[in-house]
């Protein structure tokens, strides 16, 4: 404890002062901390936070106590067991309320041992008494020694019938066991070493501590297997007893005088034994302490040290009895690290020697028990929420904050809400405004009603502007009015920082016609303000008043002018500001003109002047359309040449444009995908006909029928328009017996009238057939009877000679065929067919049809 820690205990010893008698918790504490316990820790620029916290054990403790003195206590999960310097033994719940009392001697009470399960119960007593016996059963055993018993332990698991056993510490450790006849048997296990005042059991092992030392005893071979000699004889064993406390089955921490010693029992191996015990003892961390030792106990792998300290006092220059401390320390090999210290003010420290101290502790709960002759406190880790107390104390909200987030789940005490308002309006208080803001997101999150408190605090202050960067624009929106007040705040002295509002903020946050209004007042003042003009125009386009705000732009002459007309789709307002634009930026102007042709007609009218100018934006003009003028998709795609058939087919199917993409289908080649869609999606019959009737493809008459065979609307549309293209039996066979069909008769009667009229036409055609096929024979006929020239000019188209011999008065037969071409008789080659009629091989083969008739010259 240092020098501040003491002057701090002194100045709390003169001024509560010391009675005895008082029952007031105030003489736990100095006035300075306001803890139920004084815990002094080290009060310096480096101060740490306390480990632990601590209570007065209050209730029917505080009855007990102001009659009576402690002089034990053993600590079970589910109780207390609390002996006194009057004989009696009380049962404590946690709370320290009294459930049981046994008056056991009418001297002081040196040992209660419990066993695991809690339900027996081993008491001795000053004047030789030794009892053990069940707290739920008859179970019960009485001695009277000739001699004080110190100490007694009852075996861990003495439930069990098989486990009856305890030890008693006197001059002789001796061990008690229920034999036969349920008689207890007793066995001296070691003596001759002066009074034994510690015992501690622990599964198979005891622990035990006389004058001369620590042994430890194997339960199992009944061995001894060693003996730790204490280091200081010079203290008396019954001043300054030794502290046993088992760490685990295995691990035996002794304390005694200011030395500590952690033991480990290990197996010997089989080759080491020969004629020593199977098990020995390693020390495996040894240190020495500041003070004297009163009681030890684990916590984790750390060690909570209860040390009985003596001081001397400034004033009288004697020694004296100082604040008991509890300290939890790190053992090391040959030393330890102090990890935290506390110097507690109980009733009576004044008075106390070190054997009145004791210290017991609860495994599971890591509760510490510091047990005096006037009081019981109880040291308990410190768990988030007493750590975010210490942290709110200390004005580490920060930290506090963050505590909290990270368990939020565990920590009862606390709420993440009230850590963080006291956050903001500590840094309020420092000054620290654009922190507090920031913080305000994080902190407020989605509670208007918090948000709109904090930004009227904020007003009262004068410090809108530090919150405004930090408003919630979405989830959550504050009231209109709240926003509307930030922004004349900055309207009043930062038209800057107003203007950036503005811009940043949603014009959906306030009510936008106050604030134009209140910047057209401001104009009033000052026109030519840019700032106020510039943010005037981008309320005016909030708003969608576009033409005030394109003035506004155009006036000022900002570059934002084109990005408005783009955003806003401006176009058909710029036709007569096209020279103020060009004026303005011509570059820009020219671009915005041509990367937006759609826009203002530019490529429609070049198409319509001449649809293979621009051919090359003929892919464009197709999303063009589509987008912002479908009524002239279709011409378009109709008369485009140049348009790419895939991609508008994608665009239009993507957009679900049926007319389009059935024309492009057909286009496409794809017929009867094409009337599928007609059917499917129009479901217009009348259009599907005209389609077939167009494509005059049977198939698709065929698919037309099979859709339609079971809408009547379209059986009829089909009886009216099938008959001049389609047999009509085809389509009434396919009919189901009983099916209703609109205006049948009239269908009937029209495809009856349609077939009589073509069976007029076809008459009428085959009348004029005939009369022309005579016409053109007889025609025919005149042309093949007249004769045809043949002189020496003529070759033979097969020889190539001449066609009338050189000498006439030789005989010579001559084929002349009606396509004029000529050949000697002799020259044309054998018919293999029945018929006499010959033709020319030359048109034959030219495919020019049958030369027919031939004319023969023989001479």
């Amino acid at each position: 404890m240092t020098a501040a820690g003491r002057a701090m205990a002194e100045a709390a010893e003169k001024e509560s002062g010391y009675n005895e008698e008082s029952t007031d918790e105030s003489e736990c504490f100095a006035p300075t901390l306001p803890t139920e316990v004084q815990h002094l820790v080290k009060e310096d620029e480096s101060e740490e936070e306390p480990k632990l916290k601590y209570e007065r054990l209050s209730n029917g403790v505080t009855e007990i106590l102001q009659k009576d003195a402690a002089s034990c206590m053993t600590v079970h999960e589910k109780f207390l067991a609390l002996g006194t310097h009057y004989g009696k033994v009380y049962l404590l719940d946690v709370q320290g309320n009294i459930t049981q009392k046994f008056d056991v001697s009418p001297v002081k009470i040196n040992q209660i041992s419990l066993d695991e399960s809690g339900e027996h119960m081993g008491v001795c007593s000053e004047d030789g008494k030794v009892q053990v016996f069940g707290l739920y059963s008859a179970e019960e055993f009485h001695e009277t020694f000739d001699c004080p018993i110190k100490i007694v332990a009852v075996h861990p698991h003495f439930v069990r019938s098989h486990f009856k056993q305890f030890v008693t510490g006197g001059k002789k450790l001796l061990l008690y066991e229920r034999g036969w006849m349920n008689r207890w048997k007793p066995s001296v296990l070691h003596e001759g070493e002066g009074n034994i005042r510690n015992i501690k059991w622990r599964g198979h092992l005891i622990a035990w501590a006389n004058n001369m030392g620590v042994k430890i005893l194997d339960m199992i071979s009944k061995q001894r297997i060693t003996n730790v000699p204490r280091d200081d004889i010079s203290l008396r064993p019954d001043m300054y007893p030794c502290s046993l406390c088992w760490k685990d089955n295995l691990t035996l921490i002794i304390g005694w005088g200011n030395s500590v010693k952690i033991c480990s029992v290990k197996e010997r191996h089989a080759s080491e034994m020969r004629d020593l015990p199977n098990r020995y003892v390693e020390i495996v961390f040894q240190f020495d302490t500041e003070f004297y030792i009163s009681g030890l106990a684990p916590l984790c792998d750390q060690l909570v040290i209860l040390s009985y300290v003596k001081e001397i006092s400034e004033k009288t220059e004697v020694e004296c009895c100082a604040r008991p401390r509890l300290d939890i320390v790190q053992p090391l090999p040959e030393s330890c690290e102090e990890i935290s210290s506390d110097a507690l003010t109980v009733r009576g420290f004044q008075e106390n020697e070190c054997r009145d101290y004791h210290l017991e502790y609860s495994e599971g709960e890591s509760l510490f028990y510091i047990i005096s002759p006037r009081d019981v406190v109880v040291a308990k880790e410190r768990d988030q929420d007493d750590h975010i107390d210490w942290l709110l104390e200390k004005k580490k909200y920060e930290e506090a904050l963050m505590a909290a987030e990270i368990s939020q789940k565990t920590i009862k005490k606390h709420k993440i809400l009230d850590i963080g308002l006291a956050y903001i309006n500590h840094l309020v208080e420092k000054g620290e405004y654009d922190l507090a803001a920031r913080k305000c997101q994080k902190i407020l999150g989605k509670n208007t009603e918090l948000w709109e408190f904090e930004v009227y605090k904020f007003k009262e202050i004068g410090q809108l502007k530090a919150i405004s960067r930090y408003l919630p624009r979405r989830d959550p929106i504050l009231k209109p009015l709240i926003y509307e007040m930030v922004l004349h705040e900055f309207l009043e002295s930062d038209y800057e920082g107003f203007a950036t509002l503005i811009k940043e903020w949603p014009g959906d946050l306030y009510n936008n016609t106050i604030i134009v209004q209140a910047v057209v007042d401001h104009l009033k003042k000052d026109p030519q303000n840019r700032t106020l003009l510039r943010t005037l125009a981008e309320l005016y386009t909030y708003d969608q008043r576009y033409g005030r705000a394109l003035e506004i732009y155009l006036t000022l002459r900002h570059k934002d002018v084109f990005q408005l007309i783009h955003k806003h789709n401006l176009f058909s307002s710029i036709r007569d500001k096209i020279v103020l634009l060009m004026d303005f930026d011509s570059e820009k102007a020219v671009d915005m003109l041509l990367d937006n042709e759609d826009k203002i007609s530019y490529l429609h009218k070049l198409f319509k002047r001449d649809h293979h100018k621009g051919q090359r934006y003929h892919e464009k003009q197709i999303s063009l359309y589509a987008e912002y003028d479908r009524p002239n998709l279709l011409p378009f795609l109709r008369d485009s040449t140049h348009c790419p058939l895939e991609k508008a087919l994608e665009i239009c199917q993507q957009r679900n444009f049926v007319e389009e993409t059935v024309y492009l289908l057909s286009r496409m080649g794809n017929s009867r995908s094409a009337l599928k869609m007609i059917m499917e999606e129009l479901q217009d019959v009348d259009k599907a006909i005209e389609f077939a009737k167009e494509q005059d493809d049977g198939e698709l008459w065929e698919d037309l029928i099979l859709y339609s065979i079971d809408k009547p609307p379209f059986i009829t549309g089909l009886l009216n328009n099938i008959g001049t293209h389609v047999d009509p039996i085809l389509l009434i066979h396919r009919i189901k017996e009983g099916m209703e069909i609109p205006n049948l008769r009239d269908s009937l009667v029209k495809i009856l009238q349609d077939y009589n009229l073509q069976i007029l036409l076809r008459e009428g055609c085959k009348k004029i057939l005939v009369a022309d096929s005579l016409s053109l024979l007889k025609k025919m006929h005149r042309t093949q009877m007249k004769g045809v020239l043949v002189d020496e000019e003529n070759i033979c188209e097969s020889c190539l000679s001449p066609i009338l011999p050189s000498d006439a008065s030789k005989s010579f037969n001559v084929v002349v065929f009606h396509c004029r071409h000529m050949f000697h008789k002799e020259c044309l080659p054998v018919s293999n067919t029945v018929s006499s009629v010959q033709f020319c091989n030359i048109c034959s083969a030219k495919h020019r049809g049958p030369g027919s008739t031939i004319l023969e010259m023989k001479k």
